[in-house]
Order: C-alpha cells, then sequence, then structure tokens
C-alpha cells in the first residue's frame, strides 16, 4: 500500500514527457490568467483568414439540441428491452450508472473543446497531449468510422420501421434516408442543426409521451417502484453493470459535441455549458422513461422486445401506435443526420490540420459547409449500409469509442501535468481524467467478459 502514490506519480510523471505541439490549430485557447486576454481566448487561428471557413451559428441552446439530437434517440429507444434483459428489474440503475461513467470523459472533453475548439477535436487533443501526428490521424479516423458504422446501423434500422408503412424495398429506403441526410447536411451548419433540432423535439416528445401514457392510461402490469431498488448482492450488481455497458451506447454522442466546435459561436463558454446540459436532461429522459416502462410492461415481455417502448401501447388506439411509430422513425432518421454532420467534420479537420488530402478541408463559399468530406462521409456511409454486415460492425462501435475516451482522458492528463492550467477557461480537477481512464477502462473490459 505504500508504494501507491509513489507508483501513481511514476506513471504521472511519464505521461507528461512529451513536447507541446506547435499545429497552428493546435494552440491552447485559454492561456494563463497572467498572460491571455480577452482577444487571445476568444481569437481564432490566422489561417481561417486565408479561404472559406465553417460559420459560426451555435448558441448554447442550438448546441445542446443538437447534443440531444445525437445522444437522445435510436439507444433509449431500442435499449431499454436489452437492459431489462441483462439488469431485470433494475434496468433504470445500470443507465445511472452508465452516467456517472460518461460524466467523467464528458467533463474532460468539456475542457479540451475549450482549450482547442477545432473541428476534429480528439485528434487535436490527442496531438497535443502526446505531440504524435500519427495517433491523433489513427484517433480522429476512428470517431469518425464510428459515426459512419453508427449511421449505417441507425438508416438500416429507419429503412425497417419506414418498410412496415410503406411496403417499399429495404435496400431502396435505406439509400433514401442516407442520401436526404447528406443533402440536408450540405446546406449549413445552422439550417441542418435547425433541422436535428426539430427532429430532436419530436423524440423527446416521444420519450415524454411514453412517460405520460405509460403512467395515466394504461394499468401497471410491471415490477413496483420498491423492488426497482437493488440489494448489495454481487450477482445482482453483476447483471446491473454489464447493463450499463449496454446502456453506454444510449449516452455515446455528447462527444460529437467537440467536433462542430468551430461553428460555435463563443466555444469558451458554450460548449461545457451545452455539454453539462446534454448530459443532465439525456440522464433524467432515460431514467424516468426506463422507470416507467418497467412499472407498465411485464418484465418477461419487456426482455423478448426489440422495440420496448412500443409495447406501452399496447392497449392503445391503432392511431396512437402509428404515431409513435411515426416519431420512432423520425428518431433514427435524426442520429443518420446528426453522424453525418460529426463525421464530415472530422475528415474536414483532419485535412485542414494537414493530416488527410487537403481537398477534404475544401469548404462552399455559400453555405460555409464542408461539401467534399460530406459528400464522402454519406457514400461511405451508404457502401457500408449495403454492402457489409453492419451489425458486426456496430458491436465494435463502442469498444472504438471507449478507446477513444481512454486516449482522450490520457491527453488532458499529459496537458495539465506539463503546463498550468489556470486560466479564465473551463476546467476540471486532474482526478477528473484520471477517474476517466480508469472507468473506461472498466467498461472496455467488462465487454470482453
Amino acid at each position: 500500500m505504500g508504494n501507491g502514490p509513489k507508483c501513481l506519480n511514476g506513471l504521472l510523471l511519464l505521461l507528461c514527457t512529451s513536447r507541446a505541439s506547435s499545429h497552428p490549430l493546435q494552440k491552447d485557447m485559454c492561456p494563463n490568467r497572467d498572460k491571455g486576454t480577452e482577444t487571445e481566448r476568444t481569437a481564432v487561428p490566422e489561417n481561417e483568414q486565408s479561404q472559406p471557413k465553417l460559420r459560426r451559428a451555435l448558441t448554447t441552446p442550438l448546441l445542446t439540441l443538437y447534443g440531444l439530437g445525437v445522444t437522445v434517440g435510436a439507444g433509449i429507444y431500442v435499449l431499454v428491452g436489452a437492459a431489462a434483459q441483462q439488469a431485470g428489474p433494475f434496468a433504470s440503475i445500470s443507465f445511472i450508472v452508465a452516467a456517472i461513467v460518461v460524466s467523467l470523459t464528458a467533463l474532460s472533453y468539456a475542457e479540451l473543446s475549450t482549450r482547442y475548439p477545432v473541428s476534429a477535436g480528439e485528434a487535436a487533443y490527442v496531438e497535443a497531449g502526446f505531440n504524435s501526428a500519427a495517433l491523433a490521424v489513427v484517433v480522429g479516423l476512428a470517431v469518425a468510422a464510428s459515426g459512419m458504422i453508427s449511421a449505417a446501423a441507425v438508416a438500416i434500422g429507419a429503412a425497417s420501421y419506414l418498410n412496415g408503412l410503406t411496403g417499399v424495398s429495404d435496400t431502396i429506403l435505406t439509400a433514401l434516408v442516407i442520401v436526404s441526410m447528406g443533402l440536408i447536411a450540405l446546406l449549413g451548419i445552422a439550417q441542418s442543426v435547425f433541422v436535428a433540432a426539430i427532429i430532436t423535439v419530436v423524440e423527446i416528445f416521444g420519450l415524454l409521451f411514453v412517460v405520460g401514457w405509460g403512467l395515466t392510461m394504461q394499468e401497471p402490469q410491471g415490477v413496483a417502484l420498491v423492488q426497482m431498488i437493488p440489494e448489495f448482492d454481487p450477482e445482482i450488481w453483476r447483471g446491473v453493470l454489464a447493463a450499463s455497458l449496454l446502456a453506454f451506447f444510449a449516452f455515446v454522442g455528447f462527444e460529437d459535441m467537440a467536433n462542430v466546435a468551430e461553428e460555435v459561436k463563443d466555444p469558451l463558454r458554450t460548449i461545457p455549458r451545452a455539454i453539462v446540459w446534454t448530459l443532465a436532461l439525456a440522464t433524467l429522459l432515460y431514467v424516468v422513461t426506463t422507470t416507467t416502462v418497467l412499472l407498465v410492461v411485464p418484465l418477461d415481455k419487456l426482455s423478448n422486445s426489440s422495440a420496448p417502448l412500443s409495447l406501452v401501447f399496447a392497449n392503445a388506439a391503432d392511431a396512437i401506435k402509428t404515431g409513435f411509430g411515426t416519431i420512432a422513425i423520425v428518431a433514427t432518421v435524426n442520429g443518420v443526420l446528426i453522424q453525418t454532420i460529426m463525421a464530415s467534420r472530422v475528415l474536414y479537420g483532419l485535412a485542414d490540420q494537414g493530416h488527410l488530402p487537403k481537398w477534404l478541408s475544401q469548404v462552399s463559399p455559400r453555405t460555409k459547409t464542408p461539401v467534399i468530406a460530406t459528400l464522402v462521409v454519406t457514400a461511405i456511409i451508404l457502401c457500408l449500409s449495403l454492402a457489409l454486415p453492419i451489425a458486426i460492425l456496430a458491436e465494435r462501435t463502442s469498444q472504438v469509442v471507449l478507446c477513444v475516451f481512454v486516449i482522450v482522458n490520457l491527453s488532458l492528463i499529459r496537458l495539465k501535468l506539463k503546463t498550468d492550467t489556470s486560466s479564465d477557461c473551463f476546467g476540471v480537477p486532474l482526478v477528473v481524467p484520471i477517474l476517466g481512464v480508469f472507468a473506461s477502462v472498466l467498461l472496455l473490459v467488462a465487454g470482453f467478459l
């Protein structure tokens, strides 16, 4: 036990042995109080003046809606049943555990995104922390890949829902969903996020509708509230932790907010607030929705359902069922749009930093969107959805994201140890990224057990 602090100090010293990156896009926008000025903290890189760049149009409400749009959606609409299968009546607790784990890394992102408010945020953080362009590119491409794989899988799900309403071929519907969302992403960040914000409001309304209908119109046939509180039984908590890994999928998405940092007004204040609001509101929605479904739906039916929220409307009129089914479709379509925006900004950011071909960083003078990067991302999503075993790849997405979380937290640890981080910008204690590393590793390991 006496060697613990020494070992930790040795690890921390090892982490801070690299030089800071000198790339202009990785200039720390949060210098020390005695050196920094308001101009320095809000300035953008000098090369933004030489060519068309992304338009700063996102305010705190819009960025929060963007975060909710990519976080709340297909995950909660399909994961409640799977979580109940693992955790039984304690599924709500699994979402709380997942929220605690995710919040640690979210706080790390909040500080890093204010230090380096650029597209391809994770790549910039890693290059600044590790001074490794190669590792930065790997992380950036991993983030983009996870977004494109997720979008492809979600598009297939959206097409399946649409097939039930229209009877049109799944293949045609999948292509239409992806292409239409790609076109919306080309319109401009404000227009794209405005569309996504409207859809997000519909998604949230759908969850509130589930809660309202379940608590007022349905006869409780599930478990009582007192039965949802787990005892200190290792077997029970093993199931809760297993379900927490599933619940983690429902929270993945907040990190995408860092990848539109170049399009945020006053990113030093807007991004941290939007991240906190996004996680707080998502957690509240998830816990309340899961609790309602557990109260209303018999546990055996819930555990075996791939469309668990629809079970709340089992005794409702057909019009109600169809209406909610439409909302579920909208929720999945929104995921495609948000992930398309995110992945295109990552490719744009990597190209703008010189890590990928420069033509990927071309920005439309009219819409101020990365046109070629968006078209490339749309094409890749389309190919993935039509030609590859998406289900298998999608299972690996969470592992990729957790690996990225580990590296991002390590980057913040290194930056904090080798620089004086006192500034007027948002900051977190060193213990936050350290706990973020351990929490992400634990969830990653749990996925292999």
